[in-house]
């Protein structure tokens, strides 16, 4: 493709035309510079780690046709050959450049782009789930993996760079996709890896204080700033009413707005959800939990879903509030609604006719808080709640996560999550530590297996178990190397073994 179909959508400044300028034919689009080639356009990146301006001399001298920077003297000699462009923000570059590269694929597709703290992987799930139900194709980009067609491709960021963003949308435009639906991350919206494109619709979940550091936000402000992003880069925007911070979310909104909620919040006037749901009731059974509920508003049917808790239905609505868009009937979304599935996501395990247990990727103490707090509305007999904490992260999480166990579980089960590179036991300390704070009982058992084996040897009747941390991931990080270890295999494994032993 030629130079000057990359540059469309961008303002730069030619610093060195090389031999033909904006003629110049690209080859391929390089963000490693290991990977440079013969004809290639280089993009600088300053990443948290290393600045790409450093590599750029040695990407010329393998060929690369263009370098593209953001900081001409980082980049130091180049040396003859390449054309050289300059541009304000390099990341926002690479998106546009991309976009340009894989054919502007996202003009082909219906793109929804959900963000939010919390509910957005489930969210996209139960999208795509009723939009197949009435025969659409849907690709999706998220926490967990991208699915294009059959296949399933695990993730490494939320929101990938801007890059594999475009290539995805491509590839899903290839394979039949008619729409897609993908979170969106804060990050992703900081690092521009959504930009070069306009979402037909944004969904903004929520926000409470997350993400918050040295090498993500400097404050909550900030990631609400990036989050907002998202409102004025889609056509249609559909905002959780009830989230306290609505009016900051909203300001700056350069898309129609709607919005969704639910029928019990008494500081707002019904008219001023587009959507809501009304007379929510939980439903419980041994081996199962769930909640049912009225849509009112814009659309007007009953649902019950398998996913427990209230924020489930916030979850839920948020999906029938952007399949309305797509006028999927309300017989389609019951169904669809009905039987989903979220790997990691409140995942209910069938292990027991008198208790229930299920896995969840609850990680830090808020999750974890809001976890507990929606399954003690259950009643249960006894709240369980199994869990480790990662090794080479921030301790205080584990004093959190410790003491939120402490006060909201009956028993906490103590157990290695990936420790990484440090030593199990002064994890599990480390968590015991917060447990002191309460008066909450414990066990602590290292080998997470065997903690598994303990909850479902120990179980009551009326008992709920939660195994928290892991969720959809499929291995445990020790000491540098990710041994396999998915939670339901080793379910299977204990009911197989207790089995045999009877």
């Amino acid at each position: 493709m030629k130079l000057s179909n990359l540059l469309a959508n961008i303002e730069f400044e030619l610093i060195r035309e090389g031999a033909k300028g904006l003629d110049t034919e690209v080859e391929e689009i390089i963000l490693d510079s290991r990977k440079a080639e013969p004809g290639c356009l280089f993009v600088c990146i300053k990443g948290a780690v290393a600045d790409g301006h450093r590599f750029a001399p040695d990407v010329a001298d393998k060929g690369a046709a263009v370098i593209v920077v953001q900081d001409a003297e980082a980049a130091g000699d180049i040396g003859e050959g390449p054309v050289i462009v300059k541009v304000t923000d390099s990341r926002y570059a690479l998106a546009c450049i991309s976009a340009a590269w894989f054919g502007h694929p996202a003009e082909k597709l219906k793109t929804i782009g959900i963000t939010g703290t919390k509910g957005k992987t489930t969210t996209t799930y139960m999208v795509k789930s009723i939009l197949e139900k009435v025969g659409h194709k849907v690709g999706l980009i998220g926490t967990i993996e991208a699915v294009i067609g059959d296949k399933s491709i695990p993730a490494a960021n939320t929101t990938p760079e801007s890059y594999l963003v475009q290539k995805y949308f491509r590839e899903m435009v290839d394979a039949g996709c008619d729409c897609v639906v993908m979170e969106a991350s804060s990050q992703g919206f900081m690092l521009h890896r959504t930009a070069g494109f306009t979402f037909d619709y944004g969904i903004f979940t929520n926000i409470e204080p997350d993400h918050i550091g040295p090498n993500e936000h400097r404050d909550f402000e900030h990631y609400l700033e990036c989050k907002k992003m998202l409102l004025k880069q889609c056509r249609v925007g559909i905002v959780n009413r009830d989230d306290e911070h609505f009016e900051k979310i909203i300001e700056g909104a350069t898309c129609e707005i709607e919005t969704y909620g639910i029928g019990e919040s008494k500081h707002l006037d019904l008219c001023d959800q587009d959507i809501r749901a009304e007379d929510m009731e939980l439903v419980s059974r041994p081996g199962y939990l769930g909640i049912k509920y009225d849509v009112k508003g814009l659309m007007d049917f009953p649902v019950e879903i398998d996913i427990p808790g209230k924020f489930s239905v916030y979850n839920s609505m948020t999906a029938i509030a952007i399949c309305r868009h797509f006028g999927v009937e309300p017989e389609a979304i019951v169904e669809a609604l009905k039987d989903i599935k979220v790997k990691g996501r409140i995942e209910l395990i069938k292990v027991s006719d008198d208790f229930t247990l299920m896995i969840d990727y609850a990680h830090n103490a808020m999750a974890l808080e809001s976890l507990l707090t929606t399954l003690r509305e259950y009643k249960p007999h006894r709240l369980v709640s199994l869990f480790g904490c990662g090794g080479n992260r921030a301790r205080d999480r584990r004093f959190e996560m410790g003491e939120v166990s402490g006060k909201l579980a009956d028993l906490t089960i103590i157990t290695s999550d990936n420790p990484r590179n440090e030593d199990p036991q002064a994890i599990i300390d480390d968590i015991k530590t917060g447990i002191s704070k309460t008066t909450g009982k414990y066990v602590e058992i290292i080998n997470r297996k065997d903690a598994i084996k303990y909850a479902i040897e120990h179980g009551e009747p009326g008992d709920i178990i939660i195994c928290a941390g892991k969720g959809h991931e499929t291995y445990q990080e020790i000491n540098g190397v990710k041994y396999d270890m998915d939670e339901r295999v080793l379910i299977k494994e204990i009911l197989e073994e207790l089995r045999e032993n009877k």
